[in-house]
């Protein structure tokens, strides 16, 4: 019977070491799916990536020049989404296809911008290597203050099935270096803006020889005639020093003007000409109803370098 009893003993041990090898291979086989998944999220932010086959680095917002740690944006600003050191791209020589698809959802559900793909113009590839991404985003119209609205940022690969997705839930608000006063009047929006550089005013800072607007946009509450408005419009800039720069008393004089063109936008501006100036400079609008009571002003300062 020994013979017998060391045989069965033998052949325990075989599928023993055939169930160890066979979990193993299992471990091995789902091991070797998920390494080239990953997922990020940065906690300050809330900026959430997920990668599949694709992947980065680093991932990070910034203002064009610095790092930002906010999900909150002033109307007007614009912010970079940067996928640092991407790889996993399938390359033609040293060449990568990337595609980028930028969404933006309101929290209502409704999108607010699309691109399909914000690199379709390199169709010949790109041959970076380390390889940076980025995405720029700019909260202006449609977009508006007081509204809440969610990121997708996807990323493909034109040669291959690798992918990198991002969110981000952001809000955007009023730019608080305006004070909005008035009576029976309310705008959906008002900011600065430059002229000559094409983008809103969000830092406080302006330049000589610069044509600046303080812009209304939306602006609803004056008495209506026939679709027509009677408005006063004043401007008021002082230096540091007291020193007044401009009074104008009333831009828009007696002429009636149309509601709808007004409630699109109104845009008083200004140039401040030379090269010293006692900083910061105030700018004080103000818009009146001349058949009601209605009013709105809005007041900031502005340092001209």
């Amino acid at each position: 019977m020994l013979p017998v009893e060391i045989l069965m003993m033998t052949l325990f041990s075989r599928q023993s070491l055939f169930r160890v090898i066979a979990v193993a291979a299992l471990l091995l086989a789902i091991y070797s799916n998920s390494f080239s998944q990953s997922v990020g999220k940065d906690l300050e932010t809330g900026l959430t990536t997920r990668g599949n086959g694709l992947s980065c680095n680093e991932t990070y917002l910034s203002d064009g020049e610095d790092i930002i740690k906010r999900n909150s944006f002033i109307y007007g600003e614009t912010y970079y989404v940067t996928f640092d050191g991407m790889e996993g791209f399938e390359r033609e020589g040293e060449n990568a296809f990337p595609d980028m698809e930028l969404l933006i959802i309101s929290d209502q559900g409704d999108s607010v911008l699309h691109i399909n793909d914000l690199y379709a113009e390199y169709a010949e590839g790109i041959d970076y290597s380390p390889l940076e991404l980025y995405a720029q985003v700019t909260v202006a119209n449609p977009m508006h203050s007081g509204g809440n609205y969610t990121l997708y940022v996807n990323i493909g690969d034109k040669r291959g099935k690798g992918t990198l997705k991002a969110t981000l839930d952001f809000n955007v608000n009023r730019d608080p270096g305006i004070t909005i006063r008035g009576e029976q009047v309310k705008a959906r929006e008002i900011y600065l803006f430059s002229q000559e550089g094409g983008y809103t005013i969000t830092s406080g800072q302006a330049g000589f020889d610069e044509n600046i607007y303080l812009l209304f946009e939306g602006l609803d509450g004056f008495y209506v005639d026939d679709g027509q408005v009677l408005l006063g419009l004043s401007m008021v800039i002082k230096d540091a020093d007291g020193n007044v720069i401009l009074d104008e008393s009333d831009l828009l004089g007696d002429d009636g003007l149309s509601y709808e063109d007004v409630h699109q936008q109104v845009a008083p501006h200004f140039i401040l000409t030379g090269s010293e100036i006692a900083n910061p400079v105030s700018c004080l609008v103000r818009i009146w109803d001349k058949k009601s009571a209605a009013w709105i002003s809005a007041y900031t300062e502005l340092q001209i370098k």
